[in-house]
C-alpha cells in the first residue's frame, strides 16, 4: 500500500468510527424508546394507536381527532358538514375541502359508485344517521332526485347544491381520513414506527414492538350468528401502507326471506346485490382506501377489476360469492404481502 493511500485511510478511519458508533447509538435508542398505546372512542367507533415515542402524545392525537369530528360528524350539531346540510354556509376549512375534493374525485373515478350524497337513501333503508321505514318504489324515486355527486360543488367558500334538500354524508371516508390525520401528526413528531386503527381502518409505518413488520388480519365474512365472527380469512403484511375494509356481512337485516345489506347503490337507490362479500384495499392514503373499499362493494367484481386497471397504486383483496362458496381474488402485486 503506497503512502498516499495510507494517509487517506488514516483520515477516513475517524469518520468510519463515528459512523459505526452513531449507527449503534441510533439502534440502541430505538430499542429503548417505549411504545405508547392510546385508545378511546371517536366517530361512533373505537380507535387504537400504538407508536414508538418517548412521550405520550394522546392529548395531541385526541385534539386532531376532535377537529375531524367537528368537521365531518353527522352526529355533531355544530360540525361543518351538519351546517352545510342545513344550508347555513359555514366557512369551509382546509380539512373539509380536502375530504370533499377527494370524495368528488373518487366519485368520478368510480362512475358514481362512491357518492357522499347517498345519505338519504342509506337512512331510508335503515342503515344511516337516521333510521326510517323501508321505502317503497315511489319513495326511492323521490329520494333519487337528491342523490348524485354532480349535484354539489364548491366555489372555495361554500358548497353549492342544485337542490337545498341535498345532504352530504362522509361516513364512508371520514374514518380513513382520521387515520391519515393522526399519521401526519406522528410523522411531524418524528415517529418512525406506528400503527393507527380507527373502526377497522388502518395505517402503519416501520416495525412493531416485537421488531417485526406490522400484520393485519382480514376477517372471513359470515352472516351466521353461530359462527365466530373473528375467524380470519388471511393475514396481510401492511407495513408502510394504509388498509381499509368494507363488507356487507355484518350490517344487514332480513325482511321476509330477502336480505338487505347496508351498501346502497347510488345509481339505483337500492341495496347492492353484487357478489363481493368483503373488499379490502391497500394504498398509501387511508382516506382513499376507505372510499374505494365502499365503491368496490357497490360495483361488484368485474367492474372493480376494470377500475383497478387504471389505478396500479391500489392493491385489493376481494372475498366474493362463487356458486354459494367463498372465493378470493386479489391484486397480483399483493401476493408478496399475504402471510397465510
Amino acid at each position: 500500500m503506497d503512502e498516499k493511500r495510507k494517509k487517506r485511510l488514516i483520515w477516513q478511519l475517524p469518520f468510519l468510527t463515528l459512523l459505526i458508533v452513531g449507527t449503534i447509538l441510533i439502534i440502541r435508542q430505538q430499542q429503548v424508546t417505549p411504545y405508547q398505546k392510546n385508545s378511546g372512542l371517536i366517530f361512533g367507533t373505537t380507535y387504537n394507536i400504538t407508536y414508538q415515542h418517548g412521550d405520550d402524545l394522546h392529548k395531541d392525537i385526541l385534539a386532531q381527532l376532535k377537529e375531524v369530528d367537528a368537521t365531518l360528524s353527522m352526529f355533531n350539531e355544530k360540525s361543518i358538514i351538519t351546517r352545510v346540510n342545513s344550508n347555513q354556509h359555514p366557512e369551509l376549512t382546509p380539512m373539509f375541502m380536502e375530504v370533499f375534493n377527494e370524495a368528488q374525485q373518487i366519485s368520478k373515478e368510480t362512475g358514481g359508485a362512491f357518492d357522499i350524497t347517498v345519505g338519504p337513501l342509506v337512512n331510508a333503508w335503515g342503515f344511516g344517521f337516521k333510521h326510517e321505514q323501508m321505502p317503497d318504489e315511489h319513495a326511492v324515486d323521490s329520494l333519487m332526485a337528491l342523490v348524485g355527486y354532480q349535484k354539489v360543488k364548491s366555489d372555495g367558500k361554500k358548497i353549492i347544491k342544485k337542490d337545498p334538500r341535498i345532504t352530504l354524508d362522509c361516513s364512508a371516508i371520514a374514518k380513513g381520513y382520521g387515520v391519515d390525520v393522526v399519521a401526519r401528526l406522528l410523522d411531524k413528531e418524528g415517529v418512525k414506527n406506528y400503527l393507527i386503527e380507527i373502526g377497522g381502518e388502518v395505517i402503519t409505518k416501520g416495525i412493531s414492538e416485537k421488531r417485526l413488520p406490522w400484520k393485519i388480519g382480514v376477517t372471513k365474512p359470515t352472516d351466521d350468528p353461530l359462527v365466530d365472527g373473528n375467524e380470519l380469512q388471511t393475514v396481510l403484511n401492511v407495513t408502510d401502507k394504509a388498509m381499509a375494509t368494507s363488507g356487507n356481512y355484518r350490517n344487514f337485516y332480513y325482511k321476509g326471506k330477502r336480505k338487505y345489506a347496508h351498501t346502497i347503490d347510488p345509481k339505483t337507490g337500492y341495496p347492492v346485490q353484487h357478489n363481493i362479500l368483503s373488499a379490502t384495499v391497500l394504498t398509501n392514503c387511508c382516506m382513499k382506501a376507505d372510499a374505494y373499499a365502499t365503491a368496490f362493494m357497490v360495483m361488484g367484481l368485474e367492474k372493480a377489476q376494470k377500475v383497478l386497471e387504471k389505478h396500479p397504486e391500489l392493491m385489493v383483496y376481494f372475498i366474493y360469492d362463487k356458486n354459494g362458496q367463498n372465493a378470493v381474488w386479489y391484486s397480483p402485486s399483493l401476493k408478496e404481502k399475504i402471510q397465510q
